[in-house]
């Protein structure tokens, strides 16, 4: 299946747009703050693709889980990475103004409105685990672990922290990999393992498979994203292009080329791939989000 075929389309657009109206629902006007609650819906529901999420529900589904147990956990997970775009945005981290083509938030409101909304989605995304309907008390314990280990020091702002101390310097392939498989490939591992723990008794070998699947798909996810941020289109992108290399970050094609990028990209998608052979036609959602996120414009 390629970015443009309508079954892949079709999925992410029926997941977005369950996703969306959940979040819409949820990110009730009830903060203490009318301007903090509106910078944490500018923030969430100012578009995106819901990859994530809907990573979450193809998981679920892919174990023959009906997916409306997986869509809570989901939207907590857009949560966490709705706060880490609003944070890594900030002019202490990636200092960017354009974000999904419109004002970052400290653009659109100010710096210290930005980081507090930041903190809240964080908090509430752990607030709707701990509640989420359908979802066994043990499972929903073992998925605010995963996404606590995904987010923090060991994971998402871990990497974080890597990418900042890296600026300028050059890497191997192997430390471009390991700050990846934290800042971005962490939480999209969790998203896959999340909605498959709303699987009951969901078999070791069925959980690894996927975790190796949401591994190799988690780097894809990011060399994809080097390569756009060379060959993208702003308008496109939504973010400014040549960014990364007008802050000298580490990046695939820099250290690899464009062409080195590119094969180490087909490697991963074909491991992702691999992964799913022992699964039917129910973790179809799944091989066609690979292949969407290898092939994606933005």
């Amino acid at each position: 299946m390629r970015n443009g075929n309508p079954s892949v389309v079709d999925f992410l657009e029926t997941c977005r747009n369950r996703v969306d109206a959940e979040l819409d629902r949820r990110i009730e006007s009830s903060s203490a703050s009318q301007r903090l609650q509106e910078a944490m819906r500018y923030s969430v529901l100012g578009g995106g693709k819901r990859i994530r999420p809907a990573l979450s529900l193809a998981a679920a589904s892919a174990l023959g889980q009906d997916s409306d147990a997986a869509l809570v956990p989901a939207c907590a997970i857009e949560l966490i990475h709705a706060y880490s775009l609003v944070h890594d945005d900030l002019p202490a981290m990636d200092n960017d103004e354009l974000r999904r083509g419109r004002p970052t938030a400290h653009i659109a409101f100010d710096e210290a409105t930005a980081i507090l909304a930041g903190d809240a989605l964080q908090a509430l995304a752990f607030e709707w685990l701990a509640v989420a309907p359908g979802v066994e008390t043990s499972a929903r314990l073992t998925m605010i672990r995963e996404l606590a280990r995904a987010s923090g020091h060991r994971g998402m702002v871990g990497g974080q922290a890597i990418d900042l101390e890296s600026v300028g310097k050059s890497l191997t392939l192997a430390q471009l990999e390991t700050m990846h498989r934290h800042k971005t490939g962490a939480l999209i591992e969790a998203s896959v393992r999340i909605g498959a723990l709303t699987a009951p008794n969901i078999s070791e070998r069925s959980l690894n498979a996927l975790t190796r699947y949401a591994k190799a798909l988690g780097l894809a996810f990011q060399v994809q994203d080097d390569l756009l941020d060379i060959e993208g289109n702003t308008d496109i992108i939504g973010k400014p292009q040549g960014s990364d290399v007008a802050r000298a970050k580490p990046t695939y094609p820099a250290l690899l080329g464009l062409d080195g990028a590119r094969g180490h990209l087909s490697s991963l998608l074909s491991d992702a791939l691999e992964s799913l052979q022992d699964f039917g036609p129910e973790a179809d959602p799944l091989r066609a989000m690979a292949d969407y996120v290898v092939a994606r414009t933005y």
